[in-house]
């Protein structure tokens, strides 16, 4: 059975996403991959996931380092999941109730930077650390 939201909170999760992603230099928004999605350099970075196929996930997607994905579903499983479609290709899901905007604006750099377009050269190892708001790779 699918999960139903209140109103606005919807519209609260997809504010705090896009204000975090159009803060990032380059980036824009754009309907997309069936919901509003963010984008650096023609490409994405971010997708927000209302419920998508009623999978009850008010999240955002976004991709992550090789091995991260696991890592993080690993340890909090109630805030990260494997998406469908991008998550064979690393991506991970962010469950948006289950983060603090310190932790999630920390995502959100971190893929707009994977996508921006450091050469893998110039990345550095991640790892994991706990921060007051939980987890984040750095």
């Amino acid at each position: 059975m699918a999960e139903t939201f209140k109103p606005g909170v919807i519209e609260d999760h997809l504010g705090r996403v896009r204000r975090m992603c159009l803060a990032m230099p380059e980036s824009s928004e754009k309907l997309s991959h069936g919901g509003p999605t963010f984008f650096v350099r023609k490409k994405v970075f971010a997708m927000f996931s209302n419920n998508h196929h009623n999978d009850g996930h008010i999240a955002v997607i976004i991709p992550a380092e090789p091995g991260a994905q696991e890592l993080l579903i690993a340890t909090s499983p109630e805030t990260y999941f494997r998406p469908a479609y991008v998550g064979g290709k690393g991506w991970v899901g962010i469950q948006l109730d289950q983060i603090d905007d310190e932790e999630l604006a920390c995502h959100i750099r971190d893929a707009w930077q994977l996508i921006y377009g450091k050469s893998p050269a110039q990345r550095k190892p991640k790892s994991l650390t706990r921060s007051s708001g939980g987890l984040v790779i750095r």
